[in-house]
């Protein structure tokens, strides 16, 4: 990862800034969190986007980078962002720094590169995709019952590719595409138990009897 303008997609937000701030010389850093009234990270809105380009035409002599650090991007947000991001003013480049590719618009990711960091939050995956049963599955919930969405994705990202791996599965395109849909549901806000409980319950369903 290297000081650059970009959309850098990962779950450890201070981590990849402190990494960027190593790397800085005499460029300038403008770094824009949205943040809740408990200084928790929560969604980039309107308001903070308008923030972002108020901070981007005062002008200065070195390079800025303007860092927009958030879980997720409004679609207001980001629609507000198109054009700056098309042609930043003068000495000026953007960095994303978000959680999700998938809540991105395409407007948004044909307008920058984007580095996709394959990072780890720290939930552990310890279900037996293998000899998946539904008492294990309920097992399972009761024990990530009070997981984070930032948390939830990883553990969807291994749970579906312990489910590939298995081969003990009817991995359809219409369970494919099931996967990608379970981390759009997490982006918009829907409950981590319910989203893996519908995963796990729908693959539940297209398990073989047979191994491959």
């Amino acid at each position: 990862m290297k000081l650059a303008s970009g959309i850098i997609i990962t779950h450890q937000a201070e981590e990849v800034l402190s990494s960027l701030e190593a790397q800085r010389g005499t460029e300038l850093f403008s770094i824009i969190r949205s943040v809740d009234d408990k200084g928790k990270p929560k969604e980039f809105l309107l308001e903070d986007a308008k923030l972002a380009i108020e901070k981007a035409y005062i002008a200065s002599d070195n390079l800025n980078y303007i860092i927009l650090i958030a879980p997720k991007f409004s679609e207001l947000s980001q629609s507000k962002l198109l054009k700056i991001l098309e042609e930043p003013p003068r000495n000026k480049a953007f960095i994303i720094i978000t959680e999700s590719k998938s809540a991105l618009l395409d407007t948004i990711q044909s307008r920058m590169p984007v580095l996709l960091l394959h990072d780890k939050v720290g939930t552990e995956f310890s279900l037996d995709l293998e000899g998946l049963t539904l008492s294990k599955v309920y097992v399972f919930i009761q024990e990530h019952s009070r997981i984070s969405s930032r948390e939830c994705k990883p553990l969807v990202e291994q749970i579906s590719l312990a489910a590939i791996k298995s081969k003990r599965y009817n991995l359809d395109q219409e369970t494919l595409e099931l996967f990608s849909n379970t981390v759009k549901a997490l982006d918009v806000g829907s409950p981590t138990t319910f989203v893996l409980t519908t995963l796990l319950l729908k693959l539940l369903a297209k398990k073989s009897d047979k191994k491959s």
